[in-house]
């Protein structure tokens, strides 16, 4: 152990320097040179002993003082001796946490600085839910009830937990913080880790006289009705939020929201394609000859179209505004009517007849001349 180096010297500081100045530099060191990183390094690892050994002491007041007036002896009374066991090593290093050195090396990997402070505001969780509709609410809107269960704080104790008149006492274990922090010896040094509190199960407080209502959660779960305004022209599977109608936070936390998903019934008769309406509207032979003023069913009511003579089955027309409103926006889309004429089955001899001597009257103004279709490529 006689070679050991100087401690100001293996952290890179002079005599003069502060422990912000010690706590920093061994920060860099042991960054840069934890056996994790370096898995096959002995030189390394000899180096992350010796920065650690230096800290433990300079970190120290009471040790740091001793040293400086007595060098190694003064810290350590077997130096010279030949024990080279390393026991020494890392013997404590007073409040620090390594967590915090290496959480930024190992925060991809699930680790983390250090514990998070369980007091702390949590925001409630979101509620999802689903709500069915028919085509109309979903096209000119609509106001709906919904029943939901959600956990609202406890208006007994204010969702504090305890009884009226009585107040949590901070847990004597922990402090308050929900967390206590352990030590263990590993081959690198004295490693500090954190977890929840058994005492007071990670809360920061014990409730020796609970609420009668939550019986110390400071939450209850409550059956509401709740109004919900479904805006025109809302499509299907969009999703409304209602802020603040959710689950109550934890520790004076935001609630959370309400999302609901809406569903659309299928309609009768009409499809829908945005803010379009389609619809398919059956006319007879004779009507498409000859054409014909028609009735068209709409969202609004039924409508007067007339079709010229001649029209041909899936003839395609537009209703301009008879469609669905604009979900955010003036005006309305349109509806989309297809012809779709109707071919007459079991004729009476008598109905051939008439319809033979159309044709021949016609006298092949029928086509005659079959499509061609391109072949593909």
């Amino acid at each position: 152990m006689a070679d050991k180096r100087d401690y100001y010297e293996v952290l890179g500081l002079g005599k003069n320097a502060s422990e912000a100045d010690i706590k920093k530099a061994f920060r860099k060191l042991a960054k840069e040179n934890h056996p994790d990183l370096h898995p096959n390094d002995k030189e390394c690892e000899e180096r992350f002993k010796e920065i650690n050994e230096a800290y433990e002491v300079l970190s120290d007041s009471d040790k740091r003082s001793k040293y400086d007036q007595f060098g190694f002896a003064g810290v350590d009374p077997n130096y010279g001796a030949a024990s080279g066991d390393g026991s020494g090593f890392g013997a404590g290093f007073g409040d620090f946490d390594l967590g915090d050195i290496f959480g930024s090396f190992f925060s991809g990997f699930g680790g983390s600085g250090s514990a998070r402070n369980r007091n702390a505001p949590v925001r409630g969780d979101n509620i999802r839910i689903g709500l069915t509709i028919s085509f109309e609410e979903a096209a000119f809107g609509c106001d709906k009830n919904v029943s939901v269960s959600r956990i609202e704080t406890c208006d007994e104790c204010g969702g504090n937990g305890c009884a009226k008149g009585t107040t949590p006492e901070v847990c004597p274990t922990c402090h308050g913080t929900g967390t206590v922090m352990t030590q263990k010896r590993t081959m690198f040094g004295v490693m500090q880790t954190s977890s929840a509190c058994s005492k007071c199960g990670g809360t920061g407080k014990i409730i020796h006289q609970p609420c009668s209502k939550c019986h110390g959660a400071g939450a209850v779960k409550k059956q509401k009705n709740i109004s919900v305004n479904i805006p025109a022209g809302i499509d299907h599977n969009q999703t409304i939020s209602l802020r603040g109608q959710g689950n109550a936070g934890l520790n004076g936390g935001p609630t959370g929201d309400l999302l609901i998903t809406i569903s659309i019934r299928p309609h009768e008769y009409f499809q829908r394609e945005g803010s379009s309406i389609l619809y398919e509207m059956p006319v007879s032979v004779t009507q498409a000859i000859l054409g014909a003023e028609l009735e068209v069913p709409t969202l609004d009511g039924k409508v007067k179209y007339s079709i010229p003579e001649g029209t041909q089955s899936g003839t395609v027309f537009r209703l301009k505004g008879k469609g669905v409103p604009f979900l955010r926006g003036n005006g309305r889309g349109d509806q989309f009517v297809t012809v779709n004429v109707t071919i007459p089955k079991n004729l009476t001899s008598e109905q051939r007849e008439i319809v033979r001597q159309l044709d021949e009257s016609l006298n092949g103004s029928s086509p005659s001349k079959p499509h061609r279709f391109k072949r593909k490529k």
